[in-house]
């Protein structure tokens, strides 16, 4: 019997189909991690020929765009020289298998480079939905997706069987004028919600009300914006 999945792959897509034609107005946070992967690739002493975008979003110029869907790399092994992900593999179900098909598909010598959302972020809007649920309906429900950690991203690129693997982060900040306009960019870089055991009936709007009084009380600045930290994993190996 094959394992639950954690994530709805078909909510996924709907939700990247339904940012697309908006997407150029909620790419911030895509950009600065596509800026930082192609920095990466450009520091890289190696050209590059066949080149392979697994991204939702396209970034990578003058590569193939074939993003990931229900966790099958759509190409040949031996294929590209070069593959990149942005902001893609946090909405994978099987993550080993998946860097090993990524890994399979590069040619000898190739690299492949990634992006994902960590553990840590959104630890402001989490904190504050959990304790707005508990107020006001007495419990929780699974609201924002689990993420992986730096150590368990390392490892897995190890596992997957990538020559010098780095696993590294950063922090980016974003300011918002409220709880929801940070709820309306996540929904137009199609990022929301995607959990399997996500509540399959409205939420009171009580509950994001409330949320938004105690965002914006804890960690509100002077000019009543609030900051919303991601936490960025970037990895990269050889094959």
């Amino acid at each position: 019997m094959s394992a639950p999945l954690l994530f709805d792959p078909a909510l996924v897509r709907r939700h990247i189909n339904r940012a697309t034609p908006n997407f150029a107005a909620h790419r911030a946070l895509f950009d600065a991690s596509g800026d930082e992967i192609i920095d990466r690739i450009t520091d890289v002493k190696k050209t590059f020929t066949a080149k392979c975008d697994l991204s939702p979003f396209p970034f990578l110029p003058s590569s193939a765009h074939l993003p990931l869907h229900d966790d099958r790399i759509p190409t040949e092994p031996n294929s590209f020289d070069l593959i990149a992900s942005n902001l893609a593999l946090h909405w994978v179900n099987d993550v080993p298998g998946v860097l090993m098909q990524i890994h399979a598909a590069l040619k000898p010598d190739g690299l492949f480079i990634a992006s994902l959302i960590g553990e840590q972020s959104l630890g402001e809007l989490r904190a504050c939905l959990t304790d707005a649920e508990i107020a006001v309906m007495g419990g929780i429900s699974p609201r924002l997706s689990p993420t992986i950690d730096l150590q368990t991203a390392s490892v897995l690129m190890q596992r997957a069987g990538f020559t010098l693997p780095v696993a590294d982060k950063e922090t980016v900040t974003i300011m918002y004028p409220d709880m929801f306009a940070l709820m309306r960019d996540l929904r137009g870089m199609g990022q929301t919600n995607a959990h399997s055991q996500r509540l399959r009936h409205p939420t009171k709007r009580a509950v994001f009300t409330e949320a938004a009084r105690l965002y914006q009380t804890r960690f509100g600045d002077e000019n009543g914006h609030i900051p919303a930290c991601f936490d960025l994993i970037y990895l990269h190996g050889w094959k």
